[in-house]
C-alpha cells in the first residue's frame, strides 16, 4: 500500500500524559533505579506525565511480555485520548512477532506520537507504510535513566516532539559508549570528532530507517516503507562488524532506490571507522552520486538525536561542510 501524504501527530506539550510500553523485550529487565530516575527526567526536565502500559512489566523466556499483552499494551495506549505519546521503555529482538496483531485503522483514528529506536525500528516503518503516520526514531524511556545525563538527547528529543519548527542536525561534543546501566557513576567521555563526509550531494525527500538489520526484517513484507528515493537512515549496534554492514547495506539497496544515505555512530565493539565506510559505499553503485554522511548522532553509543520516520529531511554536504535539516516533522 503506497503512502500518498504523511500524517503528523500532534506535538507535545507541558502536562501531557505519555504512556510508556514494551512492544518488545519488556520493563522487567530495566532495573527500578533506572526507571525512577527516567520518570524524574521525564516529569521535572520534559514536564510530562508518565504511565505505564498494564502489560508491561510480564516477562517470559524471551525477556518479552506474551505477543498478545504487547498488542493489547500499544492498542491500549493508542485509544487512551488522555494520552498524547508512546515511548517504548527500550528495544529488543522481536517487536516485529506484533505486526500482523496490530488494527492499523485505530492507529489511523487516533495517530499520536510512537518514539523509540533499535528493534522498535520494525513498529515504527510498519506504521508509516500501513497508516501514513509519522513517528520518531529517538530515546527509549529507559535512555532518561542515566544519572550523568547529556541534554543533547533532551535538546533534540524537544526540537523534534514539542515544536513544529525545521530544526538542524548538528554534531555532540563528546559521546559515550559505556555501560552505564551497570555502572552510573563512572562515564567515560569521548571528544566528538564530528561528521564523516563521505560522498557530497544534496538530497531531499520522505525520511526511513533505524536499525539496520531490523529493517531488512521488513523486507518483502506489506510493511516494508514504500516512499520514493528516501533519505534513509541507518545505524547497528557493537554486534555488527564490517562484513555484516557491507550485507545489510547491499539487501537494502536491492530492496530500496535511495536519495540520500544518512549513517549513524558506530559502537567501538564493532571496529568500524571512516576508512571501512568509505570502502563499503565506493562499492555499491547504488550509491554512485548520492549524498553519505557517516558519524551522525544516533544509534547505540550516546548522546543521541531524534529524527521523524515519514517526515521531510534535507541533506547537503559540499566540500566538507554539512548540513542535515528536518523540515516538517
Amino acid at each position: 500500500m503506497p503512502i500518498v501524504e504523511s500524517i503528523y501527530p500532534e506535538k507535545l506539550s507541558e502536562g501531557d500524559m505519555v504512556r510508556v510500553i514494551a512492544p518488545a523485550f519488556s520493563m522487567a529487565i530495566i532495573d527500578i533505579e533506572i526507571r525512577e530516575i527516567a520518570q524524574k527526567h521525564f516529569e521535572e526536565e520534559l514536564g510530562l506525565d508518565v504511565s505505564y502500559g498494564s502489560n508491561a512489566e510480564l516477562i517470559d523466556k524471551f525477556n518479552s511480555s506474551p505477543i498478545e499483552a504487547r498488542v493489547d499494551d500499544f492498542h491500549e495506549a493508542i485509544s487512551d485520548k488522555k494520552v498524547k505519546a508512546i515511548f517504548s521503555i527500550i528495544g529488543g529482538t522481536n517487536g516485529n512477532q506484533i505486526l500482523r496483531k496490530i488494527d492499523w485503522d485505530l492507529v489511523v483514528r487516533n495517530p499520536k506520537i510512537v518514539c523509540g529506536f533499535s528493534d522498535i525500528t520494525t513498529l515504527q516503518n510498519a506504521i508509516y507504510q500501513q497508516c501514513g503516520l509519522v513517528t520518531y526514531s529517538g530515546p527509549h524511556f529507559s535512555t532518561f535513566g542515566q544519572k550523568i545525563f547529556d541534554s543533547y538527547t533532551s535538546d533534540y528529543l524537544k526540537m523534534a516532539l514539542f515544536s513544529n519548527d525545521p530544526y538542524c542536525i548538528s554534531p555532540s561534543k563528546e559521546w559515550t559508549d559505556d555501560e552505564w546501566y551497570l555502572e552510573q557513576n563512572v562515564r567515560v567521555p569521548i571528544a566528538n570528532g564530528g561528521y564523516w563526509n563521505i560522498q557530497n550531494g544534496h538530497a531531499c525527500g520522505t525520511s526511513i530507517g533505524g536499525n539496520l538489520c531490523t529493517l531488512n526484517l521488513l523486507q518483502g513484507t506489506e510493511f516494508f516503507p514504500d516512499a520514493e528515493e528516501p533519505i534513509v537512515f541507518i545505524e547497528d549496534t557493537y554486534e555488527s562488524s564490517a562484513r555484516s554492514i557491507d550485507r545489510d547495506l547491499q539487501s537494502l539497496l536491492h530492496a530500496k532506490r535511495v536519495g540520500g544515505l544518512i549513517i549513524g555512530r558506530f559502537q567501538n565493539g564493532s571496529n568500524v571507522d571512516k576508512s571501512t565506510i568509505e570502502a563499503i559505499i565506493a562499492s555499491k553503485d547504488e550509491l554512485h552520486g548520492i549524498p553519505v554522511v557517516a558519524n551522525v548522532d544516533f544509534g547505540h553509543t550516546l548522546p543521541i538525536t531524534t529524527f521523524p520516520i515519514g517526515g521531510s529531511v534535507a541533506m547537503n554536504i559540499n566540500e566538507g561542510v554539512l548540513n542535515i535539516e528536518v523540515t516538517r516533522h
